[in-house]
Formats: structure tokens, sequence, C-alpha cells
């Protein structure tokens, strides 16, 4: 998956620092710049994708809420500054979140955990769409590409803590997403037989044990799961 690209706007030195030292700690964001100057910030944010805006409110030429306004179609927003009289302000303008200087490494996660699920809110589009020859699929979001994902080409879909994992026949993706939002999406054929795991009940070849083999990949059975597990893929 990409990393988050992210923009930092501040006429403070200290806070460019401050917030550039915290972004280089975080695996999944890439800095693309820290800037003093706001008019520079919409050059940069008219040539370049942006997925999440650090933005001082109080700046000499431009501020932050007018930088904001001025945006048609705004990044994910944290408005950084040292008045917190501001704050009704900038949630009026949809920001994620409005963090008070100083603040601390803590009080920043906090931030970015709620930018980076917001900007991940559409990785997976939770509806199914038919195409012209009547194939159903969903669209996801991976590695920066918009993928038409058919319904019969999913193996089974593996959960990792905030991530799952299409394991299809000629491709795998990852998505930002959590398994009990897909597992309202699929059809019927699809069965949840781990905590971690969804497989689709027409591509299981055999039952091993606690275990189901599609392909060469063996799929583990939760332990009180395996007779409805059995009868729902092999029948009674």
């Amino acid at each position: 998956m990409s990393k988050l690209k992210v923009l930092i706007v501040d006429d403070e030195y200290l806070a460019l620092n401050l917030l550039s030292s915290f972004i280089e700690q975080v695996t999944d964001f890439e800095l693309v710049d820290s800037i003093k100057n706001p008019l520079e910030a919409l050059q940069i944010l008219s040539t370049n994708r942006i997925d999440i805006l650090f933005l001082d409110i109080q700046m000499p030429s431009l501020s932050g809420v007018n930088l904001l306004k001025s945006l048609k179609n705004p990044p994910v927003v944290i408005f950084t500054t040292a008045y917190s009289e501001f704050a009704l302000e900038a949630f009026n303008l949809n920001a994620v979140d409005y963090l008070l200087k100083p603040f601390s490494f803590e009080r920043f996660l906090q931030a970015i955990n709620k930018a980076k699920e917001l900007c991940y809110k559409e990785e997976l589009s939770l509806n199914q769409h038919v195409d012209f020859e009547q194939k159903v699929f969903i669209t996801i979001k991976t590695e920066g590409k918009t993928v038409k994902l058919f319904i019969d080409d999913i193996l089974f879909i593996e959960g990792m803590k905030e991530y799952i994992r299409f394991r299809c026949e000629n491709e795998n993706y990852m998505v930002f997403e959590r398994m009990k939002n897909i597992e309202k999406l699929l059809p019927d054929n699809f069965i949840r037989v781990h905590k971690s795991f969804i497989v689709a009940k027409d591509k299981v070849v055999a039952c091993n044990g606690n275990q189901l083999e599609i392909g060469t990949y063996k799929i583990p059975i939760s332990r009180d799961k395996k007779e409805y597990v059995i009868t729902a893929v092999f029948g009674d």
C-alpha cells in the first residue's frame, strides 16, 4: 500500500521541525514538504497529491482558515495552533483534529490515527456493482490505484489487524479495512471460518484436520466453528 503524503504549513520553525520529526517516526507517512509560506503551500497543493495537511491557523500572509477555504478539494486537515479560540471554526471546516501547541507525540498520534482512518475510509467501496457482463465486483483502492475486484476471483480474505488482504486467483490486494465491514458486503458464497479468514466456499477443495485447502493455501478453521463450516462448505 502506498504511503500517505503529508504537507506541513506553519510559520514557526520550531513547529515545523517538531512535526517533521514526529512524521519521520510514522512508517506509512511520506513528508512531501514542510514550509512557512502558505502561498507556496497553495502551489504545492495544486501540483502534488497531498493526503494529510498539517496547517497552522495564524500566519502573516494568509491564515490557515482562509487557505483551507480556498481549496476546492482539500486533503484531510489537522490544524495546529497556539490559540484555542479557533477550535470551533476549525471543526466547522471539517478539520479532523485540532492540535493545541505545545502538543506531545502521544497527542500527535491520536490526531494522525483519525486522519489515517478518514484517508482510508474509501479504500474499499462498501457497495457491490455489476458490469455489462453481469459480473459482480467491488471497487478498492490499493497502492495508489483504483481496482475493479470481481467477487468470483476471490479465493479467501485474510485479516491483518487494520488491513485485509484479498487472495485472488491471479493477484493479491491489501486495503485498509476491517473484516467485519467486508463480511457484511460479501454474498452467501463466503463464510467466516476463523477470526482472521473468510473463504469462498466454492473455492475449497478439501478439509484436512482443522484446515481447509484452497489450491496450495491452508486456511485454519476455528475449533468452535468446525462443524458449522464443514456442513456449510461440503453439505450434510
